[in-house]
């Protein structure tokens, strides 16, 4: 294993700091930090030790390349485009819509976007497709042949490179929503057809100017999820 530099928080910090960033510095990010990132986060578990994950790391060019792309067809609402796999119900109840509906409210509201307003929606939407101007992106694959307890050993995976990102004091932002362009992705960057794109990251410095990243997501206590049997 490599030799890491000392992280800048230690593994309590960064899982309390670590959250959706919306909005990113141009400074960039040295490859080796990126390397040094994914190289802690190959230690995430999976079962009988299969590593079911593939990794697909852009910055400067083919980052903006690829983004241009993404924007185009998301502006011109282009036809045939539609998600690999469902990520979201296709019946929402409570009180996961509750929770749903509060952070867009929330969000919507530091960015002063009015409720109607479908325009400014679309575009702060459409800001996924330029990684929240991130200087890095990454597309997080899997194997079609998979199964599903390997979408939660890809789930340790995407977590680890989240807080190993803190630890050099960088801040992400997971991104499901480059699925639905994945006939565009795949073939400018060469990924098989026999791997799905689970999601993208954003990665880089944050903007701490941008009113988008004040947003502070609640969390629920932990006993109203959590059933104790203590003897």
């Amino acid at each position: 294993m490599s030799q890491f530099p000392k992280a800048r928080c230690d593994v309590f910090e960064a899982m309390a700091s670590r959250r959706a960033v919306r909005a990113f510095l141009p400074t960039p990010v040295e490859r080796k930090v990126v390397e040094h990132i994914l190289e802690l986060a190959a230690r995430a578990p999976s079962g009988t030790n299969i590593q079911p994950w593939r990794v697909w790391a852009l910055s400067g060019t083919p980052l903006k390349g690829l983004s241009a792309k993404l924007m185009a067809a998301h502006d011109a609402d282009e036809p045939g485009h539609a998600e690999e796999y469902p990520y979201y119900p296709s019946n929402w109840v409570d009180p996961y819509l509750s929770r749903r509906r509060k952070l867009g409210r929330d969000l919507y509201s530091l960015l002063g976007i009015g409720k109607g307003d479908e325009t400014r929606m679309k575009h702060q939407f459409g800001r996924n497709y330029v990684f929240f101007d991130a200087p890095v992106g990454l597309f997080i694959t899997i194997d079609k042949a998979m199964n599903t307890g390997s979408w939660f050993d890809l789930g340790t995976f995407l977590q680890s490179i989240l807080l190993a990102a803190r630890g050099f004091g960088l801040h992400s932002c997971p991104q499901q929503s480059f699925s639905k362009y994945h006939k565009i992705i795949k073939p400018a960057l060469g990924i098989p057809d026999d791997q799905i794109i689970a999601c993208g990251v954003a990665l880089g410095y944050e903007d701490t100017s941008a009113p988008e990243n004040q947003l502070a997501t609640e969390r629920e206590p932990v006993e109203s999820f959590t059933t104790f049997l203590w003897a």
